[in-house]
């Protein structure tokens, strides 16, 4: 006789089309729940869950929940969302994603890789050293992996690698067997409030490791460097660029096709041990910061450092996170996600190091109005890697508060405090209009953002 786990349960997701919603569909399906779900706009992420057989309904409709016995919600979905609102009056369990990831992988090994940057990319180049070993983990991310081209895999071992996103608080449910926090920024205001409020629920965090597992940070981070003097135990290690980390980089060579670094290993009790010429095939200091969260995970668990060395120096990478997309007259666009100040100031930093003479023009579309108007000095800063700044109209994403200053103004402010050049263009037409007309030759393009900046860069080709 088959006993199958909530046989009679319909989970519904609401706002399935999103990259962390989808990822754990995927796995909640491939492990027999019967899953199903609602999006307003169709995506790739809603194409790959159909190729699962997934039932997907293109509109927000009280009716898609008819037969639904449990609800999942994305932080995207408002409060008066038409299914939300119906599966309260049915009284059904409303779980957010966090909380429902939590459920799923409390009987599992888990590494849980949070921060308010680079958990993604951290999480798959974790994903990556794991694939050239035996332990065949689940893989629940916040990118697509091209080694896997999908956001999540279910795994046969009892290991867990996952992306925890702190945008609406929710990671805390997740249980930690290791942890890596890679730093923590002023991101999510409209959730936390405050610093305070964000540095205690990572402290709450840190503190759920077990006795037999660690947790992995990063000192070169100031908020992460300022809650080890707040942690009740030092079950912890450390990681960065400071000497003082029990996982110490240097020697770092930054070159056009990959970053290379030695790692120094301290830790107490155990003989010190150095790891020499660490290839990666990505750009800057902070993916070798990832790169690092990675291997001192890998090596507290005891896989070998050839292995470490192969699955990095192999990694195939993450979708929108510096993909080249195509070249034109000599120039070479890329995509990338960076909507923050402290990632577009990463991203420019690591381009420049590696391209030293080439002319970097930086396509940016600032994604939500309330993150704009928080950090708006910040933005203003985070271009002086660049040449010339080409900025395009606000990604809302929904929101409908008021800017409270003009457009103009913040156009302004860049060009003073980042010292570039800058266009702005109103759509994607315009876009493409200025870029025939004005560039060609050695030179690198990179559009960045959360909102609708991937396609307009993926529709250049054609439309010049």
């Amino acid at each position: 006789m088959k006993i199958e786990l909530a046989k009679t349960e319909i989970i519904h997701f609401v706002g399935i089309g999103g990259i962390g919603m989808s990822g754990l569909a995927l796995i909640m399906k491939r492990m027999g729940f019967n899953v199903q779900g609602s999006d307003v706009l169709a995506n790739k992420n809603i194409e790959r869950l159909k190729k699962d057989k997934i039932k997907i309904t293109i509109s927000h409709t009280k009716k898609n929940i008819a037969k639904a016995t449990i609800v999942v919600i994305s932080s995207a979905i408002k409060n008066n969302n038409p299914e939300l609102i119906e599966a309260k009056l049915k009284q059904l369990p409303i779980y957010k994603r966090g909380e429902m990831l939590a459920n799923i992988v409390s009987l599992t090994k888990n590494i849980v890789v949070t921060g308010s940057h680079g958990k993604t990319t951290t999480t798959s180049l974790l994903a990556s050293i794991f694939s050239k070993t035996k332990l065949d983990p689940t893989i629940i991310n916040g990118g697509v992996l091209n080694a896997i081209k999908n956001s999540a895999k279910l795994g046969k071992s009892d290991w867990c690698i996952l992306e925890a996103d702190e945008s609406d608080g929710s990671f805390i449910h997740v249980p930690p067997t290791y942890s890596i926090v890679t730093n923590i920024d002023r991101e999510h205001m409209d959730f936390y409030n405050s610093m305070k409020d964000l540095k205690e629920l990572f402290i709450k965090f840190i503190n759920k490791v077990p006795s037999f597992g660690k947790s992995f940070i990063c000192i070169d981070d100031k908020n992460n460097k300022d809650l080890l003097s707040k942690l009740k135990m030092k079950n912890y290690y450390t990681y960065g660029t400071d000497n003082k980390s029990n996982f110490y980089i240097k020697n770092i060579k930054q070159e056009k096709e990959y970053s290379q670094y030695d790692l120094a290993i301290n830790l107490p009790g155990k003989k010190n041990l150095t790891i020499r010429k660490i290839k990666l095939p990505l750009l800057g200091i902070h993916n070798i910061r990832n790169s690092t969260a990675a291997i001192a995970v890998a090596v507290t668990i005891g896989i070998s450092q050839n292995i470490i060395k192969k699955g990095l120096k192999e990694f195939k990478g993450v979708q929108r996170r510096f993909n080249k997309i195509f070249t034109h007259r000599e120039t070479n666009f890329y995509d990338d996600y960076a909507h923050h100040p402290t990632e577009i100031r990463e991203v420019l930093n690591g381009v420049r190091a590696a391209y030293k003479k080439e002319e970097v023009i930086c396509i940016f579309q600032p994604h939500r109005i309330s993150r704009l108007k928080d950090l708006k000095k910040e933005f203003s800063l985070s271009f002086k890697k660049a040449d010339v700044v080409i900025l395009c109209p606000i990604y809302t994403a929904g929101e409908k508060i008021k800017l409270g200053f003009k457009y103009n103004n913040f156009a302004k402010d860049i060009i003073k405090n980042s010292k570039v050049r800058l266009f702005m263009v109103e759509d994607q037409y315009q876009l493409a209009k200025f870029i025939k007309n004005t560039i060609f030759g050695k030179k690198i393009v990179v559009g960045m953002g959360a909102g609708t900046i991937s396609a307009w860069m993926r529709q250049l080709p054609e439309l010049i």
